[in-house]
């Protein structure tokens, strides 16, 4: 296969450092995979329900085109593909209490599915396939990663509950890290902010195979047994479609992260939640990125690493720190924010601007950002390390 050099009108995207590894902020187009595994006869009812699904999706803003394949080898394996301007609207469409009833008549027909997104680098150049009519560009260059997906899940407990749930969640055995051959955990960090719970975790091979294999551990499924009278929303995880739609709603995506390469054993990690005014979290989650990226940067910076999750409204980052997050004695840099002028953007996003502009508006000064660090921090509940990870 010949691969051309990229047309003009589809230019590359912008070059971002190489302390990044995984973005979703860069403008390149996006490939969505989903497989899909029909039960033997239900593929006219698969059919007409993504028929359903495809003449709703059509009309999203972001959204370029899809393709419904069939196996040639097996009748019951399905292939659907879709192509987005970039990955911030497919993620906003997809987080969406829309899309969750959408998919839900999609569940009773197919045996098993899976999602894969993929950042568009190069493509060939056919004048026949439409030409000029796709918009966003190619990733300029791909990416170079550790090996390790980053994923977290979050939810909310009845408030007056958190100290029973931080219990619960901190006194567990940690299940065995070893998922198959090519599969393993290596990390989970547990947190929580008010009464909104977030467990992220890394892991080194294959995330579904992993997410599985802590599902089933028992050690595992007793803690979540034991928190879910405590639970906002109700949920049977002993029932496949109530699990699916928990865990949909749970997903907390990593949207990006970044390193600056350094390994320091004394560093700490933390967790910063940043409400998002409605509406407004991607751009939220865009300025945090765009700060930790020139943070890495710096070899004066006290950030080793930094990831960051949202989900809709809800942005975490989770920091790991040289020294600790109050070392430099400097919260704007902990905050991720280090100049006035990032501050005063950061309060038009965040929902109660108060708690960082000093109430009106202005950029912060020390006193307001100290307690804007404060409110940010999420609680450690536990953090776990896999031997050898």
């Amino acid at each position: 296969m010949t691969i051309t050099s990229t047309p003009a009108s589809e230019p590359l995207t912008r070059q971002v450092s190489h302390h990044v590894s995984q973005s979703v902020f860069d403008g390149s187009r996006l490939r969505v995979v989903l497989l899909v595994e029909v039960y033997d006869g239900a593929q006219q009812q698969f059919l007409e329900t993504y028929e359903q699904l495809r003449s709703h999706v059509e009309s999203v803003p972001g959204h370029l085109g899809e393709q419904l394949c069939q196996s040639i080898e097996n009748p019951s394996q399905w292939l659907i593909t879709s192509e987005w301007e970039s990955a911030p609207p497919f993620l906003n469409w997809v987080s969406s209490e829309e899309h969750v009833r959408m998919v839900k008549p999609l569940h009773s027909c197919v045996r098993d599915t899976r999602s894969l997104r993929f950042h568009v680098v190069r493509e060939t150049n056919h004048a026949s396939a439409g030409a000029g009519t796709a918009r966003g560009g190619l990733q300029a260059s791909p990416r170079i990663g550790d090996g390790v997906i980053r994923h977290a899940l979050t939810f909310t407990v009845k408030p007056g509950s958190e100290a029973a749930v931080a219990e619960i969640l901190a006194d567990y055995a940690s299940p065995e890290p070893r998922v198959d051959d090519t599969t393993r955990l290596c990390r989970t960090s547990l947190f929580l902010h008010g009464n909104r719970v977030v467990r992220a975790i890394e892991v080194r091979g294959d995330l579904l195979a992993a997410l599985r294999h802590v599902a089933e551990q028992p050690e595992v499924r007793a803690v979540e047994e034991a928190i879910n009278p405590y639970l906002e929303q109700d949920r049977d995880l002993a029932d496949p479609e109530s699990a699916r739609v928990f865990y949909t709603r749970a997903a907390l995506p990593a949207v990006h992260h970044v390193t600056a390469g350094e390994e320091d054993p004394t560093a700490q990690r933390h967790a910063l939640s940043y409400p998002a005014r409605p509406g407004r979290g991607m751009r939220l989650a865009q300025l945090l990125a765009e700060r930790d990226e020139a943070a890495a940067d710096d070899p004066r910076s006290p950030v080793l690493c930094s990831t960051i999750f949202q989900r809709d409204d809800v942005v975490v980052r989770l920091v790991d720190v040289r020294g600790g997050i109050d070392a430099e004695g400097d919260p704007a840099v902990a905050l991720g924010l280090p100049d006035p002028g990032q501050v005063a953007e950061l309060t038009t996003l965040l929902d109660g601007a108060d708690a960082a502009d000093g109430r009106h508006g202005a950029p912060a000064a020390g006193g307001e950002l100290a307690r804007a660090l404060q409110g940010a921090r999420m609680n450690l509940v536990t953090d776990r390390r896999a031997p050898d990870a």
